[in-house]
């Protein structure tokens, strides 16, 4: 098996969605919510699933937090790409 293959699976991709709910994720650029993730995986998994195998997925720009740190810096936080 490819790892493409194993990443892609079923339950790769259910045990991602049931860790980003466990972690409470937040949304990211699409506004998507977290109770949305399992419809929205639900009707466009194979649609998603084929288009990462063909090299025709364009995920959407990454959402970024900036936290102050104590020296005066900010630490850059980047959040999963989007679906939508």
């Amino acid at each position: 098996m490819r790892l493409i293959d194993e990443i892609l699976s079923d339950s790769n991709i259910d045990r991602a969605i049931l860790q980003v709910k466990r972690n409470k994720g937040v949304s990211g650029v699409d506004k998507m919510t977290v109770d949305e993730l399992d419809e929205y995986f639900y009707k466009h998994r194979r649609e998603i699933r084929y288009s990462i195998l063909n090299k025709k997925y364009k995920p959407q720009s990454v959402k970024r937090v900036y936290i102050p740190k104590p020296n005066g810096k900010k630490k850059t936080i980047r959040y999963t790409y989007s679906c939508r």
